[in-house]
């Protein structure tokens, strides 16, 4: 009998139910159906043991051994004697130099160091962190907080390199677990003497180590022993196995050179004794095989040499350990190939005979297979190749470019199968394939291969055929085909065609403006892609936007280039033609009228009209509206859009007939003459015809009588620009233009206060450099143009004169490099000044250029000495520290008093030592009578020149020595003065260019120091006290707006005030301009409501509130009894359905929480008539939902299947429960039914143990948990 175990029903109902549809067909009977095995039913977990772990092995619960973890971070400390420490002011203890080189290390280390200072005033050190790190950090903090000591420690020399180690990295080891810097000389300073640098323990420890070291290598020694190379194998044993047994034996090193070093010294090293001993052992070895050996030599191929090596020489190793025979191969380099077998001659007769094994047991064979075909053979990606390497892995095949021969080395039965199957492999491919070589010149194979490879890979693809064509930096046009010889006709035929098109093709540049290329390529190329599809046989090149480039390139075939050059000129036309611009000003109060309704009127003119219409934004101060498009729709829309101004008030427009030649001249520069007649006759338009077009009718439009106001002004302007209109031109040299003009304009002045012509000089920029242009009437213009052509023909007649100038001054004149002759030149048509060389003691001066240039020179020079001779110096004192402030930034208020008075400011040097001192305050710009200003040499400004252009300059020198002014400000302003991170003081003290000192808050001081120039203090201190009037205004709106009511309202209706997400509240907030403060849940006056704002708005707010009040006062709350399972209907959707029932009736709806007492009952809140509707349509409601809940719950039982326990479904009755006690889940081979064993008692808590203490399942509805 199988065993089972029985589980209660309730206990799997879960698991069972998902298996019902599956297990359960009709009424099966309980002990007919299939019982699970208890491992079906309950299948164990995998089993897996830890790693390393053996099979059997008890193992722990928790897997494996824990390993213990080694601690990544240590701690060190260390001690600085008093004596030894390099700072030593204990005052500032944690805050000098000391904590900052800590910071310091702690940052470039990533340690952490604590100091703390010992009872004798020693340092005490504590460095924590990764072992790497402290170590860094103490060999810093040794290096620069404690007092460096230097030693020396002579070992040596050979010893040196054991002190350094590999790499260097015993050195460093060395120097970081000694804090100590290590100073080893180089190999080839013949010294033995090691520095050592650091503490004195430091460099103790340093200098035990290195002692060690050296002592340890003293009890070393080193023997070279040379030996023929020919013996080295019998030395070093087969695989070096002889060489290595005898230094494990001996304890010595034994180095041997390789074979292909050509070094027949063998190196010993170790303790004495071990040395000795390996030396006579290979002593011994040597003398034995040089006795009993004798050579014998072969001739066998250079090919077959690798062979008889062997992958890295294993072959040669393979002989001599069998029979004991060396095998010397010739150098790889060399032609030889006899090679020399040493050993005991009854050995050498199998070693020859394996050598000659060894070269036979590799054959080589060449397979012919024309050139073309080797990546044929080869196949995709290797795949042919690959297939036979696969099947015959020792067989080595290659191929070599450019020839016709396939190389296979390997065993000789396999290089057989793989040259058999090669051959298959060439003769199918002869079969089926072929190739051709067709020239094409180079310039078109980027067109044969297209866009991104089109071309080509068309071709490929339709013809199943490899096409190759040459890199452009071959420089080769040899285009090859290869694949089906049919397919290889048709691409070749194919390829010729397109080269023949291709040269039948012509290219033509269409001149297009680059501001049209976007829109004739359109969004995404949308618009160009439509033209490519019309003519595809064209190719059509847009220059970069980067090059600025008008020149589109067109590229095909004759006829269709043509057609496709007319189709985008059309289309250029059309831009052009729809690119017309045209502004018309309308008042600006009328461009609402003119956008309409929702932009009716404005949507209705583009439309009919087809233009685009830009209006300016509100904010500009624009009056001008932009229409863009034909010009005849472009002038109908302004007709259209004119009219409507017209309509809305009393416009007149009239044309007046003033000549185009006039025009620029009437508009003015930039517009200002036309603006100033537009301003003053009441914001007329007059609109000038376009430049060019030789219009003469100028449009004046606005009110009535302003428009013939401005009509009037624009004709007499017109009249007098006609009369002084009249020009004429001269011409001149560049450089005589200055003197014509002469100094500060003087000459020309003269010119024109005697004429009363105007005089134009061309500008830098003007292509016509010597063309003199006079404007004005016409008899002045004569008269002026005369005057200036004699100045012009004097200046053409050459003379050279001379002058006496004193030595004392040429330094003068030709000092910074020569600056005053080159201003002497250029302001007087080109004068050749030359003054004697230096030395030459020479007081003559040469003049050379036009005659009147020339004496105006002359003249100039002969000021400039006697200016040089009237100078005087002026010393002015003003205090050292204004120096800067009197120099203003980068020297720009000294430059300026320079030019402008002709004078020399010199500045003395900073006295720092002074710069301390404070001098007395200068007030409201007095200095007190009782402190008296002493100068001092660092105060002392020299300015040197004529004396009264001095006294000028010292006047303006002394006005921009600043002064300081008190203003009296409330303490209680001054942080609104300064403003949010000082940026209303930093605002004044930029706008008014002086210094703005605010005290500190603690001294509660009511003043405010400036301090800067007397004009600029001035201007600040009106500023600052503007400042406090605002301020105290805002103050006093501030006391205004702080008025506070207080109103008892009941707190139920507090959610009802303050509404759905705070919207009501909001509301009432924002149309009253108040606070409205509600009580904290803690509160103790629940019922109090705080409004706070101008006291005006806070009586409103108040009234609206109570208003709110009464109406809430006025509404009844009803209750109605509704069946719980029409509630989720009712609601609706996420509550869409009852919010909008609520906004229908006016009234609220609370339906019951969770878990209620009376789960079916339902709150209306509203007025007595809207409540008793509301509850009207919810009854209906719940009547028409009831019955849909009912004939589901009907169909419900029906549908339901018979249930596993309780029988055939809900008809059963009491022969239901007569059946006994439902058998539960039931298993086989229950581990409790072997012998011995009992059935688990799920009753007992020993059995069946709880995980924690049992907490019962709380009750939760079926719409899921609770939401707060």
């Amino acid at each position: 009998m199988s065993s089972v175990a029985v589980l209660t029903p309730e206990s799997f109902a879960e698991h069972r139910s998902g298996l019902k549809d599956q297990e359960i067909t009709g009424c099966v009977p309980e002990d007919e159906a299939y019982i699970p095995t208890y491992l079906e039913a309950f299948p164990p977990l995998p089993e897996k043991g830890a790693p390393g772990e053996k099979a059997g092995e008890p193992a722990s619960a928790w897997g494996s051994k824990i390993r213990p973890i080694k601690a990544s971070v240590i701690t060190q400390v260390f001690h600085v004697p008093l004596e030894e420490r390099r700072y030593k002011d204990n005052s500032q203890f944690g805050e000098g130099e000391e904590a900052k080189v800590c910071l310091d290390i702690m940052q470039r280390t990533g340690a952490h160091i604590e100091l703390s200072l010992a009872k004798d005033q020693g340092l005490s050190i504590m460095v924590t962190g990764k072992l790497d790190s402290v170590m860094k950090a103490r060999k810093e903090i040794v290096a620069r907080l404690q007092t460096q000591a230097s030693a020396t420690v002579a070992i040596p020399k050979e010893h040196h390199r054991f002190v350094i180690g590999k790499n260097g990295e015993k050195l460093q080891e060395l120097e970081l677990k000694t804090a100590t810097k290590i100073a080893i000389p180089r190999p080839d300073d013949p010294s033995a003497n090691i520095r050592i640098t650091g503490t004195k323990e430091g460099i103790e420890k340093a200098r035990h180590e290195i002692l060690l070291i050296s002592a340890e290598q003293d009890k070393r020694a080193v023997e070279r022993l040379s030996l023929e190379k020919a013996f080295h194998p019998f030395i070093a044993g087969a695989h070096n196995r002889l060489v290595q047994e005898l230094s494990q034996e001996t304890g010595a090193r034994i180095s041997i050179p390789p074979p292909s070093l050509p070094k027949d010294e063998i190196v010993i090293t170790g303790e004495k004794e071990a040395v000795a001993l390996a030396l006579s052992r290979i002593r011994a070895i040597y003398d034995d095989k040089k006795r009993k050996t004798t050579t014998i030599s072969v001739e066998v191929k250079k090919s077959q040499h690798k062979y008889i090596v062997g992958p890295k020489g294993n072959t040669l190793q393979e002989i001599l350990e069998t029979t004991g025979v060396s095998v010397e191969m010739p150098p790889l380099d060399s032609g030889s190939e006899t090679i020399i077998l040493r050993g005991e001659p009854d050995k050498l007769g199998p070693a020859l005979t394996q050598v000659y094994a060894k070269a036979k047991s590799v054959m080589v064979v060449e397979v012919t297979a024309p050139a073309w075909l080797h990546r044929f053979i080869i196949g995709k990606k290797g795949q042919n190749i690959g297939r036979i390497t696969q099947q015959l892995p020792r067989v080595h095949i290659e191929f070599t470019d450019g020839e016709e021969r396939i190389s296979l080395e390997g065993p000789t039965e396999e290089v057989e199968q793989a040259q058999a199957q090669i051959q298959d492999i060439i003769k199918d491919l002869l079969v089926r394939m072929d190739y051709t070589e067709v020239i094409i010149d180079q310039r078109f194979h980027r067109h044969l291969i297209g866009k991104n490879g089109a071309n080509i890979n068309r071709i490929k693809e339709q013809y199943k055929v490899s096409v190759r064509i040459p890199q452009d930096s071959e420089r080769s046009g040899l285009v090859r085909i290869e694949g089906d010889p049919k397919g290889v006709q048709l691409a070749r035929r194919e390829l010729i065609e397109m080269v023949q098109r291709m040269e039948n093709e012509r290219t033509k540049d269409l001149i297009v403006e680059q501001k049209y290329h976007r829109t004739i390529i359109g969004q995404k190329g949308e618009k160009i892609k439509e033209v490519r599809d019309k003519f595809p046989e064209v190719i059509i090149n847009f220059p970069d936007p980067a090059q600025k480039s008008d020149i589109v390139q067109l590229r095909g075939p004759k006829n269709e280039v043509e057609k496709c050059a007319k189709f985008l000129q059309k289309i250029i036309a059309d831009l052009i033609e729809n690119s017309f611009s045209l502004s018309v000003p309308i008042f600006k109060q009328f461009h609402k009228n003119i956008i309409g309704k929702g932009g009716a009127n404005i949507k209705k003119i583009r439309e009919e009209t087809n233009t685009k219409i830009d209006l300016p934004t509100e904010n500009s101060n624009s009056e001008m509206i932009v229409i863009t498009g034909k010009k005849s729709n472009c002038e109908a829309a302004r007709e259209r859009i004119l009219a409507i101004q017209r309509e809305l008030a009393n416009i007149k427009e009239t044309e007046v007939a003033i000549p185009a030649k006039l025009h620029n001249s009437l508009i003015g520069s930039k517009g200002c003459l036309v603006r100033s007649i537009m301003e003053e006759c009441g914001g007329v338009h007059i609109h000038f015809p376009s430049e060019g077009s030789g219009s003469d009718k100028v449009t004046i439009r606005g009110p009535v009588g302003e428009v013939e106001r401005a009509k009037r002004q624009l004709l007499q302007l017109a009249e007098e620009k006609q009369v002084n209109n009249f020009t004429a031109e001269l011409q001149a040299k560049p450089e005589y233009h200055k003197f014509l003009i002469g100094r500060g304009g003087a000459n020309i002045r003269r010119v024109r206060d005697r004429t009363g012509a105007r005089i134009i000089f061309p500008s830098p920029d003007d292509t016509e450099q010597e063309l003199i242009t006079i404007v004005g009437r016409e008899e002045a213009v004569r008269l002026a143009q005369k005057e200036l052509e004699t100045l012009v023909k004097n200046l053409d007649d050459v003379v050279e004169d001379t002058m006496v100038v004193e030595v004392r001054h040429h330094r003068h004149f030709v000092c910074r490099r020569g600056q005053v002759l080159r201003e002497l030149a250029e302001e007087y048509g080109g004068v050749a000044v030359s003054f004697p060389r230096t030395g030459a003691h020479s007081q003559r001066v040469t003049l050379k250029g036009a005659k009147d240039c020339v004496e105006a020179a002359k003249r100039r020079i002969q000021e400039i000495i006697e200016d040089l001779e009237s100078q005087v110096s002026v010393e002015v004192a003003i205090p050292q520290r204004y120096h800067r402030a009197v120099m203003g930034p980068k020297g720009c208020r000294i430059q300026h008093i320079t030019r402008e008075h002709e004078v020399q400011v010199k500045f003395p040097e900073r006295d720092d030592s002074a710069a301390g001192q404070e001098a007395p305050p200068q007030e409201n710009g007095e200095v007190s009578p009782e402190a008296e200003f002493v100068p001092r040499k660092c105060d002392i400004i020299t300015i040197s020149g004529r004396a009264e252009k001095c006294e000028l300059a010292k006047a303006a020198l002394l006005a921009l020595v600043p002064i300081t002014e008190d203003i009296e400000v409330s303490y209680e302003l001054h942080r609104y003065i300064i403003g949010q991170k000082g940026s209303g003081i930093r605002k004044m003290m930029e706008e008014y260019e002086v210094n703005i000192w605010v005290p500190q808050p603690e001294q509660q001081w009511d003043v405010i120091r400036v301090t800067g120039q007397v004009p600029n203090v001035e201007r600040a201190k009106l500023g600052l006290l503007e400042r406090v009037k605002e301020l105290q205004a805002e103050q006093e709106d501030r006391a205004l707006r702080s008025f506070k009511a207080t109103m008892s309202v009941d707190p139920k209706f507090h959610p009802k005030i303050i509404g759905r997400k705070g919207a009501v509240i909001s509301q009432i907030r924002k149309d009253h301009d108040v606070s409205i403060q509600f009580p904290d849940k803690g509160d103790e006056q629940q019922d109090v409501i705080v409004i706070s704002g101008y006291e005006r708005n806070v009586e409103e707010a108040r009234q609206a509130i109570q208003q709110l009040v009464s109406e809430l006062q006025e509404m009844v709350s009803q209750d109605v009894h509704l069946d719980p399972r029409t509630h989720a209907r009712i609601i609706g959707a996420r509550g869409k359905a009852i919010r909008k029932l609520m906004e229908e009736f006016k009234v609220d709806i609370r339906f019951p929480q969770p878990g209620s007492d009376e789960p079916d009952k339902v709150t209306v809140t509203g007025l007595p008539e809207t409540v008793d509707n509301a509850i009207d349509h919810l009854l209906n409601l719940e009547e028409e939902y009831m019955l849909s809940v009912t004939e589901t719950e009907t169909m419900a039982a029906y549908m339901k299947p018979p249930s596993r326990y309780g029988g055939g479904g809900g008809g059963g009755g009491a022969d239901d429960n007569s059946a006994g006690p439902a058998k539960g889940f039931v298993v086989r081979d229950a581990p409790w039914n072997a012998p011995g064993n009992k059935a688990p008692d799920m009753s007992s808590a020993e059995d069946f143990p709880t995980f924690g203490t049992g907490v019962a399942p709380k009750q939760t509805s079926a719409w899921g948990p609770k939401k707060f």
